[in-house]
């Protein structure tokens, strides 16, 4: 039961954030990250991004959910596909409402996660990697202001490695106890409804 108390929290802890986009700064001139822009703002930016901390999270729990290979491919994946959407930000190559898919990303994440679907290898790794374009490239734009583009990378590449091991544990663990199974496909139905509305979210102004 402790185990099932502690999944409980993460999902209670999850559920009570808001909402928040993380990019606005990033599309005015000038724009500064903390940290002075290097491997410390690369990191904690993630954690900050509301949106892409639900999508990374997402992406591993649903690779436990598949599990075998997937559970490093499907990450993998995306943190690669994210690395080429940046680089394809920082050389300002016009991708089409780069938020909206964001936004999509963490719907269809989370009604992936709440069907608890055992998609095949390739479906999945199709299905990460589109968004995962999507989200380096919402980082890409803000790499030409920073102090320290590179490092500033590296950083954003091992926060989200850390975070997507983290949704991997909490799929893994949750999947030892009934109640965890019920407790992420319910996570999950709220994942898509937040994700719902950070779609609706221009649209309400």
């Amino acid at each position: 039961m402790a185990g099932f108390r502690q999944i409980s929290y993460i999902a209670i802890l999850s559920l009570a954030a808001l909402p928040a986009l993380a990019h606005d700064a990033a599309e005015k001139v000038g724009y500064v990250a903390p940290h002075g822009g290097g491997f410390m703002a690369g990191l904690s930016h993630p954690v900050l991004g509301f949106d892409h901390l639900l999508a990374m999270i997402s992406v591993g729990v649903l690779s436990a959910q598949m599990g075998g290979r997937a559970i490093w491919q499907v990450p993998l994946t995306f943190v690669f596909l994210m690395l080429l959407g940046g680089v394809a930000g920082m050389q300002k190559v016009p991708l089409f409402s780069v938020e909206l898919g964001i936004a999509i990303s963490v719907l269809a994440l989370g009604i992936a996660i709440a069907a608890e679907s055992k998609f095949s290898a390739l479906l999945a790794i199709t299905f990460v990697g589109f968004f995962a374009i999507f989200h380096g490239h919402a980082h890409g734009t803000e790499m030409p202001y920073l102090a320290k583009p590179v490092l500033y990378a590296l950083g954003f590449v091992a926060g989200t490695a850390a975070i997507h091991i983290a949704g991997v544990v909490i799929g893994l663990v949750s999947q030892r106890y009934q109640q965890g199974v019920a407790v992420l496909r319910y996570t999950g139905a709220a994942i898509a409804g937040i994700g719902f509305h950070l779609i609706l979210m221009p649209v309400l102004g």
